[in-house]
């Protein structure tokens, strides 16, 4: 089938189950073919496609609400409510966002990209629908790890309390039963499908009442709470105990099996759970069989080698990170490493292996991360939680309360920082330097390149306090790094370059767009002074003093939100200093959402390029400008 030719979902509740069949090969191969052209996340997507299908062919979109958990898997979605000529653009410029989007189409009704959300999102339509009394139905889609998040499971406690109609899938592509209990997940397998639940309820409740010892055996083998909650999930236990209606496991990839649970569910009475086993990467090889989490989301690569095509180039920043962090912990044992279900993205994957009683994954749980963090630096530890900026906005709370309050020493490594292209605006960093510089105790810094975050990583780790080190997504300049690692004199700034006309303040990686700005103005003869204004809090009371004694313009530059972050700072000293008489500009990221694009596209539409910068200091020449 052109699957560029559908315009809507309708057709699929005329498809036969045949005919689905095919178009679920027909849309495993669209996707293979078109992502290893614009990347993207292939292996959630090839997962769903029977489900996503037999939800379109059942429910009424957009009438009915489909909502999609993190939403990456929502490219099926996309595909049958008529974007599939849009693929070539997927995350680029002004092209096809990579998660739901109201704005795109009135069938993304939700939108996502943090995970553990939608159960919520689902609740508050739900009981919309029913306040209004229509008969729009609701269903969600949420995978085993975001169920994990806390955010999903206060949804949970609600909605089986209000007993509200509403279907959650639970999309379970990684199942991870201990074999002690394998049996028993085959009883409840086969015994708990919609067409015998009723019936079989009793029963069941009666061979786990004879089973000896259920509960120990359940935590013996439960490593991680991801594995707990599945087997109380598979079990059903948990869900039942909390109000709903429990229907599964269901084969995902079965079109049959899929229709029958999700009809039955559909008119059911309160909420219901349908839980399926869906397979990541299902029917591409290389993909289906990752054991690393490679194919969850990847750049482009070859289709018949399954060869993902990079570009050589220096070490990305989090790898500098990692690495230097490995150093540090071979010699001092009370070094530990965190991190929120992001072990292979923040490069935490390698500290692992080398030593894994010192790296905690929590799941996605940034609250819990930030406040276990806490609790280590009170027994003496050196925690260090690496964490991407987007995600650490969840954790906000704990900062406040459980790590700036007591001022332990807790060290954020906050990856990703700054605009980071193709995700979009869900997941560009530009805000952390505003709800971090606020918080008292709280010191926060930025290097200019990669042999700088080594240092400043060394000194954060040995600092007395709450510190964040911010670096952005992507690779390095290739720079030399130095052998040994050394202290940093927080709140001192370096001057990179000499100059008296006017002064660049430059917050971490926009040192080269200064550099360069600076060079296009001196072919006018004008003369700009840069400073690497590595840390937001402290700054420099020195060079800003001297800066207000020579009574030269200066602009701030950074890639974060103007309002409340570096450039904010450097305005609040002045002001608290009653030192008004300052020819002062910033510029950053402005007060909006920056959707997706490449970080080139994206400073071009914010005016964060050279020429733009060269000119808003052209227009603050001391001798073109009357002072206020």
């Amino acid at each position: 089938m052109n699957l560029e030719t559908i315009k809507n979902p309708e057709f699929v509740k005329d498809c036969t189950q045949q005919e689905l069949k095919e178009l679920a090969i027909d849309i495993r191969e669209f996707l293979v073919r078109k992502l290893s052209v614009t990347g993207g996340h292939l292996g959630p997507n090839l997962g769903v496609v029977e489900l996503t299908l037999i939800l379109h062919s059942l429910y009424d979109s957009p009438k009915d609400k489909l909502i999609w958990d993190v939403g990456h898997q929502s490219y099926v979605h996309k595909i049958l409510t008529g974007r599939a000529g849009d693929f070539d653009s997927l995350r680029k410029y002004k092209g096809l966002c990579g998660f739901p989007k109201r704005n795109e189409s009135d069938h993304d009704v939700w939108e996502t990209g943090h995970s553990s959300t939608s159960l919520s999102a689902a609740m508050g339509m739900a009981l919309s629908s029913q306040i209004k009394g229509n008969d729009s139905k609701v269903a969600a889609v949420i995978g085993d790890g975001a169920l994990t998040g806390g955010m999903a499971l206060e949804a949970l406690n609600h909605i089986g309390h209000e007993q509200t109609d509403l279907t959650i899938i639970l999309n379970d592509n990684e199942m991870s039963i201990a074999p002690n209990v394998g049996a028993l997940h085959g009883i409840l397998g086969r015994m708990r499908k919609a067409n015998t639940y009723q019936k079989t309820k009793d029963d069941v409740e009666d061979i786990l009442k004879r089973i000896p010892a259920f509960g120990g055996k359940i935590a013996a083998t439960a490593e991680r709470l991801k594995d707990s909650l599945k087997f109380m999930v598979t079990t059903g236990m948990f869900f039942e105990e909390m109000g709903f209606t429990y229907l599964g496991p269901v084969d995902g990839h079965d079109l049959d099996d899929l229709r029958s649970n999700i009809a039955f569910a559909k008119q059911t009475k309160g909420p219901v759970i349908v839980h399926t086993i869906t397979k990541k990467g299902k029917g591409y090889a290389p993909a289906e069989n990752d054991a690393k989490g490679t194919w969850h989301g990847l750049g482009p690569y070859k289709i018949d080698s399954g060869e993902v095509v990079k570009k050589p180039g220096p070490p990305a920043y989090s790898g500098v990170f990692s690495s230097t962090l490995q150093k540090m912990a071979a010699a001092d044992p009370d070094i530990v490493a965190i991190t929120a279900a992001m072990p292979g993205g923040t490069k935490l994957d390698s500290f692992a292996e080398k030593f894994p009683d010192r790296m905690f994954d929590v799941g996605i749980a940034e609250q819990h991360a930030t406040t276990m963090a806490a609790g280590m630096a009170t027994q003496g530890m050196k925690p260090v939680f690496a964490v991407y900026s987007t995600f650490l906005q969840r954790g906000y709370d704990q900062l406040v309360h459980d790590v700036c309050r007591q001022n332990l020493h807790v060290v954020f490594a906050i990856d990703r920082a700054g605009l980071v292209g193709a995700d979009g605006e869900t997941h560009q960093g530009v805000f952390d330097i505003a709800y971090l510089r606020h918080l008292p105790n709280m010191t926060i810094l930025m290097p200019k390149d990669e042999n700088e975050l080594q240092h400043m990583l060394y000194t954060a780790v040995y600092h007395d306090g709450p510190i964040a080190v911010r670096y952005p997504r992507g690779n390095g300049y290739g720079i030399e790094m130095d052998n040994e690692l050394k202290k940093i004199d927080i709140g001192k700034w370096e001057v990179v370059r000499d100059g008296k006309e006017l002064t660049i303040l430059s917050f971490g990686t926009m040192l080269p767009i200064a550099e360069e700005a600076a060079a296009i103005l001196a072919e006018e003869n004008i003369d700009v002074r840069i400073v690497n204004a590595r840390s937001a809090k402290p700054l420099d009371a020195d060079i800003l003093q001297e800066l207000y004694e020579e009574k030269g313009a200066v602009l701030t530059l950074e890639e974060a939100a103007l309002q409340g972050s570096f450039g904010s700072a450097v305005l609040e000293h002045y002001h608290d200093l009653n030192q008004h008489d300052m020819v002062i500009n910033r510029m950053g990221i402005p007060d909006r959402y920056i959707e997706h694009g490449s970080v080139p596209e994206l400073y071009e539409e914010i005016g964060l390029t050279p020429e733009n910068v060269a000119g808003t200091l052209r227009d603050m020449v001391p001798a073109k400008r009357q002072r206020a």
